[in-house]
């Protein structure tokens, strides 16, 4: 099975840079002979550049020239260039790229209205033709950011895209949400604006905020630093940065923020890309974690973000990884599963890890957590058998939890202090086919994304018998 990738916006492009680097890498550490196998062509092609690149893959041989599976938009040609310029060069061509020179000005209708119209076609047309190499087309990847417009708005009409062409085909969306101290002004409208198109075209969103991530950064900067504890941090470890990656260059602010969500992404598609004992399909994740069609935000927390544990690793250790990856400050969100109401939970492990340590786990730690009555056994467990580059095994913890409804309560009060006042309106309003109702409608769709989590969490405390069964007449 194949995934196609879609990065929109600066942000989505920068993740998706570290993405194929990484993956890359890791492949390259356990391919050692350079054949281009099943695991390399769920993610890339294997192409003859002097066909013109356009050829048919070319199975079972040597690799001769991979390309990724993935098209890179952003209306501002900055972020992609540097791509084109950099080590990455050549895993993309021109025929992947759609770029502008104006950018979206921080404005969802500009991205989803004028962008969307603009470039239609074009989308269409390079989607299908990077579907044509696909045998299997799994799943589309979408990842971009809230705040931004070109993200937000040409992020979501992409997606709405995506199910009009192939309404068969999973859509999982990575999304990036600003923090309360965005310096994008208009980045509350932008969010809720995209929030509408979330809530009614994805099968699956992996939210995670800027803080968090900067929480994270931080804290390993910390560690690394004092002495006392530098030496549980591995220093060039992929998760935290991007040390002996092929940059050279300085890193950026941002570098460190977007390894971790490219190494989020990683965890997510080992299964899809190496053999494992438990091998879970990307799709098996919504069909398992989503029984609610519009409640299909996951929270995601990474582990180890701060340590490493040795090669041959005690149960204690292993034991460690899985408590963390419950702890509060393991979340690429600002949020506490742990105190809310799972309504399923995945744990995705790679590397040396047997079915037994995760059955241990999950009965060691199943009677601290609150699931809903009718689905105290909605685990979903997956086990990959080959780890990250540098560590000995990882762990990636995806729960569909009532603990992100307060990231959206907060959004829509950021958006109601802006709307109140109508400020800024008057931008998004000249631009064609953008209307007021579309901003009242938005809020509407997030009020009862909202009302939707706060009806499951009146249950928590509820008996715990199972909902009556259908009764069949015989």
């Amino acid at each position: 099975p194949v995934s196609l990738r879609f990065a929109v916006g600066q942000c989505g492009n920068q993740v998706g840079c570290r993405f194929w680097d990484l993956a890359l890498r890791e492949h390259a550490a356990v391919n050692k002979k350079g054949i281009y196998d099943e695991a390399l062509s769920s993610f890339f092609r294997n192409v003859d550049t002097r066909s013109g690149g356009d050829g048919p893959d070319i199975y079972k041989g040597k690799i001769c020239s991979l390309k990724a599976r993935a098209l890179l938009i952003d209306m501002e040609e900055g972020v992609v260039n540097e791509i084109l310029q950099g080590p990455l060069r050549d895993v993309f061509d021109s025929k992947q790229l759609i770029t502008d020179v104006s950018g979206s000005g921080n404005n969802w209708a500009v991205g989803h209205k004028l962008y969307g119209c603009q470039y239609r076609e074009n989308i269409v047309e390079k989607l299908r033709k990077t579907a044509e190499h696909c045998d299997c087309l799994q799943c589309f990847f979408i990842i971009h950011s809230m705040g931004g417009g070109t993200g937000s708005g040409l992020g979501t009409f992409v997606l709405n895209l995506l199910e009009d062409e192939f309404p068969e085909v999973y859509r999982f969306v990575t999304s990036v949400y600003p923090s309360g101290e965005d310096d994008v002004i208009t980045s509350p409208y932008n969010s809720v604006l995209a929030m509408k198109e979330l809530n009614e075209h994805a099968d699956c969103v992996l939210p995670i905020d800027n803080e968090s991530l900067f929480d994270i950064v931080s804290k390993i900067h910390q560690m690394t630093n004092s002495g006392k504890l530098g030496s549980t941090v591995k220093q060039n470890s992929l998760v935290t940065s991007s040390v002996g990656s092929t940059k050279t260059v300085q890193e950026k602010p941002f570098d460190a923020m977007n390894n971790i969500v490219a190494n989020l992404l990683l965890n997510l598609t080992s299964s899809a890309r190496f053999e494992g004992s438990l091998n879970m399909d990307l799709n098996e994740i919504s069909m398992n974690l989503v029984p609610f069609p519009r409640l299909h935000y996951l929270v995601s927390s990474l582990t180890p973000l701060y340590t490493l544990a040795d090669v041959n690793v005690p149960s204690r250790k292993l034991d460690q990884m899985f408590s963390d990856a419950f702890s509060r400050d393991h979340q690429l969100i600002q949020a506490d599963p742990k105190h809310s109401l799972y309504i399923a939970c995945a744990l995705l492990v790679r590397g040396n890890v047997q079915v037994s340590d995760l059955r241990r786990n999950i009965e060691r730690l199943k009677p601290s957590l609150h699931f809903v009555s009718w689905n105290q056994e909605g685990w979903k467990t997956g086990l990959c058998s080959v780890p990250p580059v540098g560590h000995s095994h990882s762990l990636l913890a995806l729960a569909n939890n009532t603990c992100v409804k307060p990231t959206f309560i907060e959004l829509k009060d950021r958006f109601m202090k802006l709307y109140k006042k109508k400020a800024h309106l008057h931008h998004y309003l000249h631009i064609d086919g953008m209307e007021q109702s579309c901003f009242a409608e938005a809020v509407s769709s997030l009020s009862d994304l909202i009302e939707e989590y706060n009806e499951l969490d009146a249950t928590k405390d509820g008996p715990r018998t199972d909902p009556p069964r259908l009764k069949i007449a015989v």
